[in-house]
């Protein structure tokens, strides 16, 4: 996905000192703005724009689907992860995804299979985050977007890009819905959702007991039974989610906290600072190879500990205690050498640092491909804060549509290992592993910084580097966003993005490294820096998509 011509700084930063909306597109943010002037404060405002992202941005997020919402409270000084991720269902095994001979799917086949659903989480999330801090009813809250999917939104490049890209994944009834009589999109063309507008009027009246037991329940396991598919009602009916404290760490006299597991993004992202801490990285230019060489070193570090030792913790107990024992991180920061490309890079050791019993390492196969999702934050007159990562997880999911209620269902099942015996493996209820990364960074107990991302395993990769633009090398919130940013997860390969240096890269080559042909946007970061001293709001939304960053100002309340 690369940068349109539409991009505009002006739309994508703004400033306020009564509240900011941050989305991936301007219907989204605008709804949230639309809240919060009617009183609301940011976790109505947050559960609004999801329900309005659904519309918007159906290739990348939807109630079929999960999310991670990070809520800041600030008056109760409380901060929580409502985790609405995916859960497998009671008839899962761990050979979810091996054929009759043993062997691993193909990715394309088992990730659009009805067998890659997960129970959907996110209506269960935003619920839950409502009940403890939301000050609006649901009805009042879903009502804009009954609004939108009614009167219809002019489809964006985004939207057209995913459909273009991906129609191999879109199933019968999707592509009824988002290819008309078999035509593609073009941008500006408007895209009506009676179905969902529906759906959402049943939530109105009978709230999410509707999706998890009543009509819209049924309904999805009609769908997924159709499809092959093994989940059954009573999965729904079971679902629970989880509040959870976040994963903190310091760095440089900041205080960051970020997902826990099941969510390795949290984990991979602090990881990823603490290596680099030691090695004053400030002093290097942005765009210098040391810098790329560092960021890439430390990445591949995580990553290979993420892919070995994180997975749902309901399951398997986890060594994030050794993981992040300073003995530890020294160990691993020793790989780097100035040198070349350590070869030697795997997976460590915490164990060794830790009392939780020793687990087998299973390898996989590394054939996944990208994922997308999408990410949005808002902060209101109160200081409230809720970051939220939520998806279907590849574009437009599984491609299996709930086709008379709208709305496209999830393969986030796909993020579970394929091959059996590790601590990711399927088993029914569990969580797969996830890479989403929500954040909120704190300097002497008050907000300075919140940020997210979508883009699957690149999601660690555009937090972490927008994390060290901003608190390193003291960029201002839209050139922290906007520099090139690069990704190697654990081999050798590293994607970039246009604007990175070309001596830097020949240099970086010349220690082993080994570029993609071409560039292309990593992640889609939305983030607001909050002044200490004034409480001024500062947003700014990546110029990948649409973004659109919305600030309220305590005149505009009447």
């Amino acid at each position: 996905m690369g940068r349109s011509t539409n991009c505009s700084y002006e739309r994508e930063t703004d400033t306020g000192n009564a509240g900011m909306v941050v989305s991936a597109h301007p219907v989204a943010s605008k709804i949230g703005e639309k809240i919060l002037l009617q009183g609301g404060n940011a976790v109505d405002a947050a559960v609004a724009i999801q329900f309005a992202l659904n519309i918007v941005e159906p290739m990348m997020t939807g109630i079929g689907g999960s999310g991670f919402m990070m809520v800041y409270h600030q008056e109760k000084d409380t901060l929580k992860i409502y985790d609405g991720h995916v859960r497998a269902p009671q008839a899962a095994t761990p050979e979810l995804f091996l054929d009759e001979q043993g062997e691993v799917v193909p990715f394309r086949e088992r990730s659009t299979k009805a067998s890659a659903i997960g129970i959907p989480g996110i209506l269960k999330a935003m619920d839950a985050a409502l009940k403890d801090h939301g000050t609006m009813s649901l009805k009042d809250i879903i009502e804009p977007s009954i609004k939108i999917a009614e009167e219809g939104v002019p489809v964006n490049w985004v939207f057209c890009d995913a459909v273009e890209n991906f129609t191999y994944r879109l199933g019968d009834d999707a592509k009824q819905l988002f290819m008309p009589e078999g035509r593609k999109m073009k941008e500006g063309d408007v895209l009506k959702k009676e179905k969902l507008a529906d759906t959402y009027r049943i939530l109105q009246r009978d709230g999410i007991d509707a999706f998890y037991s009543g009509e819209i329940g049924k309904a999805i396991i009609s769908t997924i039974k159709k499809h092959g598919g093994i989940m059954e009602l009573s999965d729904l009916e079971n679902y629970q989610i989880t509040i959870d404290e976040p994963l903190w760490a310091d760095y440089k006299g900041y205080q960051i906290a970020s997902t826990n597991a099941p969510s390795a993004g949290g984990f991979s992202v602090l990881q990823i600072l603490k290596i680099l801490e030691e090695f004053k990285i400030e002093q290097y230019e942005p765009r210098s190879w040391e810098r790329y060489y560092l960021v890439a070193e430390a990445m591949r570090l995580a990553f290979s500990d993420k892919k070995a030792f994180i997975a749902d913790p309901e399951f398997a107990e986890l060594p994030l205690q050794g993981l992040f024992n300073k003995e530890y991180i020294e160990k691993r920061r020793s790989f780097i050498n100035f040198k070349n490309r350590n070869n030697k890079i795997d997976f460590g050791n915490p164990w060794k640092y830790d009392t939780v019993t020793q687990r087998e390492v299973v390898p996989q196969p590394d054939d996944k491909e990208q994922s997308e999702t999408t990410h949005f934050t808002v902060m209101d007159r109160w200081g409230n804060i809720v970051a939220c990562t939520s998806t279907v997880e590849h574009p437009f999911g599984s491609g299996i549509m709930v086709s008379d209620y709208g709305f496209i269902l999830n393969n986030e099942l796909t993020d579970f290992d394929s091959v059996p015996g590790g601590m990711n493996q399927v088993e029914p209820g569990k969580r797969p592993v996830s890479g989403k990364s929500p954040t909120i960074v704190f300097k002497d107990k008050k907000p300075v910084l919140t940020l997210g991302s979508p883009g699957g395993s690149t999601i660690i990769s555009s937090v972490s580097q927008t994390l060290l633009n901003v608190l390193d090398f003291n960029m201002d919130l839209k050139s922290a966003i906007e520099e090139p940013r690069i990704f190697t997860p654990m081999g050798p390969h590293i994607e970039w993005e246009a604007g990175m240096d070309m001596d830097s890269k020949g240099h970086l080559e010349g220690m082993g490294f080994v570029f993609n042909e071409k560039p292309h946007s990593i992640g889609n970061v939305q983030a607001i820096q909050i002044d200490p001293e004034t409480g001024l709001m500062h947003g700014a939304a990546d110029s990948s998509r649409e973004g659109t960053a919305i600030g309220l100002n305590k005149e505009d309340y009447k």
